[in-house]
């Protein structure tokens, strides 16, 4: 019978009478050939119910690749039904598994994996996501707790929350992006801040999940999934810069309250390049100062004032700048937006500041006047600028009580070139102060002359006093006579007491006729002259008694003589007496050194230099 439908099938090639007689026969190995012919001619359905009849499951390879070209999986499921009854192969029941999803018999699907079985499901999952048979791969890959792969099947199938609790369960962070860009996608925000959550505590995925959101224009939701991060135990430096940054695009108005909160927690750099791409003047301004930049702080807020500029926070940053220019910027900057704060600024930067140049530049803008505080609060320096300035200020003013005060108190400035403006001044107590001024510089004719020339006559005569020249003194008072005012000569005579000459002082009284005026200052002197004598007299008695004292003060000779506890009576062969005894001899062995070593005497004759030289 083999050998008969062979030939029907090989030689004939008649398939309908090798079918009639594979029935009339019913073997077994009829039927496996006549299925085997069907299979080649593509008669899927025929060949395997062929196989079924045969009951012959070797030729599963060949008919499961056949079935699935021509897609006929409804007779495919029954052939492996029977084939897996034959042998248990994984091939087999992997292949059933697929054939189930493609039928859409996922009650048998399920049955199948819940009982024993040898099927890769995993690998079945795979196919059946691929071909977008998303329910089948559900329950494959719940049945292998594959939760990565089933929380991606689930956004596909569009039950979301389970694919989040799936994610959950994966715990992958390729999983969470993957749902939480399906969450984006279809626009469920909730779940996708849930997923995103997990997802931007890793610093080399959070630029990709911004750029998708962005990508996207979901800027508020991603800026609340940010917002939401920060509490979070992981959270590090790319979340905080990363929602500043938004903050600095999309809603400038909550950037400032963001720094102040989290400012040592941002990449201040590069959140610095961000304020400043966004024109926020006073954040960019804040961070500089976080960042210790204060020359860069002080440069914003004198570019853009309206936004940047606060009067304290600029002095604060002012004065820690670096670069010492920047005070000359700073000054110019309040000259021009805020001159009546100048002076606060100017004490604030005092410390550092170069005065005589400060001047200078004040000085050249002719605003001199409006800084007179801050001259005032440095002139305790003496600084010879200062001095200058202040003393014109004063000058120009008219107050020349404080220029007398500040010339006193602070004498670095020119002294003469001071005094040669003042003395041609309408005011007559600044000319006095120029006399002032070349009194205290030695120049006693000048100072004399303009006193005299005004009638300050009390000056002249008190500087004429304080010069200690007697020619100044005289010509003073030869002033004085050639104008008739004798007062002030008698007044001048006792001013200049000491440098005056008595005699000429009489002389000019008797030519002038003018004695009485004189005449207390000669009584004085008289006076004086008297004292003087007496003086003389008495010291001159007194030095003559002492004199006569010591002339008739008498001798007093001691009592008892020296004891000569040495002397010759001493020596072995003394002749002649001394105090009662025998004296030395003067000449002999027995004189001390030998003959003509010289001689001895008696106390109270003179003694013998024999043999010295003189």
């Amino acid at each position: 019978n083999s050998s008969a439908v062979q030939v029907l099938i090989e030689n004939v090639e008649n398939l309908d009478r090798a079918y009639e007689f594979a029935e009339r026969c019913n073997e077994a190995d009829v039927w496996s050939q006549l299925g085997k012919a069907q299979l080649q001619q593509n008669m899927v359905k025929e060949a395997i119910d062929s196989y079924i009849k045969a009951n012959d499951p070797r030729a599963y390879l060949d008919v499961v690749a056949t079935a699935t070209k021509t897609e006929s999986w409804e007779d495919l499921v029954r052939y492996l039904q029977m084939a897996r009854k034959k042998a248990r192969d994984t091939y087999v029941e992997s292949e059933l598994l697929f054939a189930y999803a493609k039928t859409s018999r996922f009650a048998d699907l399920e049955e199948f994996i819940s009982s024993p079985n040898h099927a890769d499901v995993g690998k079945i999952g795979d196919r059946c996501f691929d071909a977008e048979m998303y329910e089948a791969a559900k329950l494959l890959y719940n049945n292998i707790s594959n939760f990565a792969k089933l929380a991606i099947t689930l956004v596909h199938l569009k039950e979301y929350q389970g694919a989040v609790d799936s994610a959950r369960k994966a715990n992958s962070t390729r999983t969470w992006k993957e749902v939480c860009f399906a969450c984006v996608d279809n626009q469920e925000f909730r779940l996708a801040q849930m997923c995103g959550l997990h997802i931007v505590v890793h610093a080399d995925e959070l630029e990709d999940l911004i750029t998708y959101y962005q990508d996207r224009g979901y800027f508020d939701e991603l800026m609340s999934l940010l917002e939401a991060s920060l509490g979070l135990e992981r959270a590090h430096m790319g979340m905080f810069s990363e929602l500043a940054i938004l903050y600095s695009k999309y809603k400038p108005d909550k950037l400032k309250e963001h720094l102040e909160l989290f400012w040592s927690r941002v990449n201040i750099p590069k959140v610095l390049r961000a304020a400043e791409q966004a024109h926020l003047w006073a954040e960019l301004v804040f961070l500089y100062d976080k960042y210790e930049e204060y020359d860069n702080a002080a440069l914003a807020m004198m570019a853009h004032p309206t936004e940047a500029w606060r009067e304290s926070h600029f002095k604060d940053i002012i004065t820690k700048v670096a670069n010492i220019e920047l005070y000359y910027k700073a000054i110019q900057f309040y000259l021009d937006f805020k001159p009546m704060l100048l002076n606060d600024l100017l004490l604030v930067l005092a410390p550092r500041l170069d005065h005589t140049r400060t001047v200078t530049f004040f000085t050249k803008a002719n605003h001199l006047q409006l800084v007179k505080p801050y001259l005032r609060s440095v002139q305790n320096l003496n600084n010879k600028a200062v001095n200058e300035a202040l003393n014109g200020l004063l000058i120009d003013e008219e107050d020349y009580n404080a220029l007398k005060t500040s010339i006193d108190a602070f004498d670095n400035f020119d002294n003469i070139g001071l005094a040669q403006r003042l003395e041609k001044h309408e005011l007559i107590e600044f000319r006095r102060i120029a006399a002032y001024l070349y009194k205290g510089n030695n120049r006693w004719s000048q100072s004399v002359a303009l006193c005299k020339k005004d009638n300050l006559f009390k000056d002249a005569m008190e500087y004429a006093a304080e010069s200690k020249n007697a020619e100044v003194a005289e010509d003073l008072l030869a002033y004085f006579l050639e104008h008739r005012a004798y007062d002030c000569f008698a007044a001048c005579l006792f001013q200049c007491y000491d440098l005056l000459h008595p005699d000429v002082i009489l002389e000019l009284a008797w030519r002038h006729n003018i004695m009485d005026f004189a005449m207390p200052y000669l009584i004085q002197v008289m006076r004086e002259y008297v004292s003087k004598v007496d003086r003389l007299e008495e010291a001159e008695n007194l030095r003559i008694s002492e004199k006569k004292e010591t002339e008739y003060k008498p001798v007093v000779m001691e009592s008892q003589p020296q004891l000569m506890l040495t002397g010759p009576a001493g020596f072995p062969g003394a002749t002649g007496t001394y105090n009662g005894s025998a004296a030395p001899p003067t000449t002999g062995a027995g004189a001390t050194g030998g003959a003509g070593a010289g001689t001895y005497t008696i106390p109270g004759q003179m003694p013998s230099y024999q043999g010295y030289s003189m």
